[in-house]
């Protein structure tokens, strides 16, 4: 892996090097709906999409066909994926000293309070709910990344 014994990097947006994001997300319709509200976006990013808890893992740990990913700089996670399921995801995320500093939105279409308390004890950063409409879609995306890459303020590498 490519972080040092420190953990995954801390930085803050470079706007001469794109932001890195992860969208673990199964439906195929919910990625398109990202990678078009992201291209609308005001930041560079590079968008790198698993389908599943599993490839997500593999991603992060660069493992298998991920062996060259680059640590993202925040995941979009959904939690009803096959194999592994978000939790599970963020179960594995908390217990690895090398990437548990990573940013997590769970984005997800489930209202369940049960999934919203069981995120936050595992650590995710956020949980939202995913709109249904297109216009909605698209307000989330410019929202988390105005919140993710221009408010939010992380210590140094």
């Amino acid at each position: 892996m490519s972080t040092d014994a420190s953990g995954p990097r801390w930085k803050n947006v470079n706007p001469d090097k794109p932001v890195e994001i992860l969208l673990a997300e199964d439906n195929p319709g919910d990625v398109v709906l990202t990678e078009k509200a992201l291209e609308r976006g005001k930041l560079a990013n590079n968008l790198h999409v698993t389908n599943d808890g599993v490839e997500a893992l593999q991603f992060l740990r660069q493992e298998g066909e991920y062996v060259d990913a680059v640590q993202p700089d925040l995941i979009l996670l959904d939690l009803n994926m096959p194999r592994k399921d978000g939790h599970d995801v963020l179960e594995e995320l908390q217990a690895a000293a090398a990437l548990c500093r990573i940013q997590v939105v769970v984005l997800t279409s489930s209202e369940s309070e049960e999934d919203i308390a069981r995120s936050y004890e595992l650590n995710a950063n956020a949980y939202l709910t995913k709109p249904v409409d297109f216009d909605g879609f698209i307000e989330i995306i410019d929202r988390i990344e105005e919140f993710w890459f221009q408010v939010v303020k992380f210590p140094e590498e």
